[in-house]
């Protein structure tokens, strides 16, 4: 399938993003306190429109910027390859098959995930999240303990070396030494995916170093080399990749993201593809749906392009607005790690010389008990994103009648948990609406691969639209590295104290 066929879908197939709780339209009833306070804490729909024009010459400077092999030293670092990137590849794969880089990537992964029973993934910063992103989001939320019949032959999948806690560290090696006993059984075998990033932080260096000195020791003996059970997907330079080739990796064994995609736009680059294949995901399907995003965000008018009216309710409402608090309510629990890494991405590409969103995840409604307070009638710092599936994975659960009914949920008998969630999602829209808080809705269309390839897509794209509105580079370090070099050289033992 082309990236060209993935647009014949169906609308409802579609990422959708609502603005009617954003815009402060006029009231039938003329004026009142209501209609008073929503103009003055929602959009006016002028407003809007007035963007138009801006929004369009964005789209049109993204465009051109892709296209760029030499950019001018005004516009570096750049990196845009993430827009076209997903179709690429697909297209690649159409003409290459095995011998394209996703292809390739493919082949990588399903070797590391038919050699193994478990994978530590060794990853900090937008690798890590984007893996925890995907698995939470794709995966089955006890996959570490379905029985292997029931994974489909995907390992167990554990994740290290994004932070500095000794305990879980020390929790993950007890696990791998009581479960994995044996590399001669094929099911005590266990396996590194190592996702660097530019800088070769030190979460990531230290977690690599005490997991490679556990499988070294566990594969001592031959023919189960060491390497067999390490795939690195690693920037072009660093300490990491100089350690892989002293281990005996070639440098075509080694995964690179591209320059011109990096890692924070790199959901979609081997150092999101490979992880997601390992964990047994329909790696094309998300890709489709990426390209499909991309496409729509090129093509399609304001009023119905989920990207452009997204990032500009997003900068009306941060810089006209003071509305720095941008809340994503994710209505599934499986959407929390989405929540995560889209933080982390708006944080590192937009926070700048003290201004920049302050992106925050709510998930509901188990934290409305905790947070709706604070979100209907604290500070008006806030904009709500409901961030809704369509539809549930499973048949919806009905409430049934039951014998003993002092709970009286007899009444509620041929409702469903999905008809509960829904009742609930209307009644906090409608408190927002009635107190003029400003909430916008994106809808899912299912929590699948092709529906988070568009979503994370339009975050994406959406998050670089909104740079350039504001005037800011998406793509410069992150304020983290400098840390990171702060860190290393106050732990850094001098010979003579040595």
């Amino acid at each position: 399938m082309s990236p060209r066929d993935s647009l014949m879908q169906l609308p409802d197939e579609f990422v959708e993003f609502q603005t009617a709780g954003l815009l402060a339209m006029p009231l039938a009833e003329g004026w009142s306190p209501l209609a008073e306070l929503r103009a003055a804490h929602l959009l006016s729909p002028d407003r809007v429109e007035a963007l138009r024009p801006q929004l369009t010459n964005v789209r049109m400077q993204l465009a051109s910027e892709r296209e760029m092999a030499d950019p001018p030293a005004r516009l570096r670092p750049i990196e845009v390859g993430f827009i076209d990137y997903p179709g690429k590849l697909l297209d690649g794969f159409r003409r290459k098959a095995e011998a394209s880089d996703l292809g390739k990537m493919l082949a990588a992964a399903t070797r590391l995930r038919s050699d193994t029973e478990r994978v530590a993934v060794v990853a900090s910063g937008m690798p890590s999240h984007t893996a925890r992103a995907l698995f939470g989001a794709l995966c089955h939320p006890s996959h570490n303990e379905l029985p292997a019949r029931l994974r489909m032959g995907t390992p167990c999948i554990h994740f290290a070396g994004d932070t500095h806690d000794n305990d879980s560290l020390q929790d993950l090696l007890d696990l791998l030494e009581h479960t994995c006993v044996d590399p001669l059984i094929e099911s005590e075998r266990w396996g590194e995916l190592l996702l660097g990033r530019a800088g070769d932080p030190l979460e990531t260096l230290a977690a690599h170093r005490i997991l490679r000195g556990e499988l070294v020791r566990y594969y001592v003996a031959e023919p189960f080399r060491f390497k067999r059970f390490v795939l690195p997907i690693l920037p072009p330079s660093g300490r990491l990749r100089d350690l892989c080739r002293a281990d005996g990796l070639t440098d075509e064994e080694i995964h690179t993201t591209p320059d011109n995609v990096g890692t924070r736009f790199g959901a979609f680059s081997a150092a999101g593809l490979i992880p997601a294949a390992v964990m047994g995901l329909d790696v094309r399907a998300l890709l489709l749906g990426a390209a499909s995003m991309t496409r729509r965000f090129f093509e399609d008018p304001l009023e119905k392009n989920p990207v452009l009216q997204f990032a500009a309710a997003n900068f009306l409402m941060s810089g006209e607005m003071g509305r720095a608090g941008r809340t994503l309510a994710v209505w599934s629990a499986k959407l929390a790690g989405l929540g995560r890494w889209y933080e982390a991405l708006v944080s590192e590409s937009l926070c700048r010389n003290g201004r920049g969103p302050v992106a925050s995840t709510q998930v509901l409604s188990r934290d409305l008990f905790g947070q709706s307070q604070a979100l209907l009638e604290g500070p008006r710092t806030q904009v709500v994103y409901h961030l809704r599936p369509k539809a549930s994975r499973h048949a919806p659960i009905l409430m049934g009648m039951e014998d003993r009914n002092e709970d009286e949920l007899n009444g509620m008998s041929r409702r469903s948990i999905p008809d509960m969630t829904q009742a609930t999602v209307q009644a906090f829209q409608r408190m927002q609406t009635e107190a003029a808080r400003p909430f916008g809705e994106l809808s899912l269309p299912a929590i699948d691969a092709h529906g988070i390839g568009q979503l994370m897509q339009m975050l994406m794209l959406a998050t670089a639209v909104e740079a350039k509105l504001i005037g800011v580079n998406p793509f410069l370090p992150s304020s983290a590295d400098g840390m990171q070099k702060a860190v290393q050289k106050t732990l850094r033992i001098k010979p003579e104290s040595a």
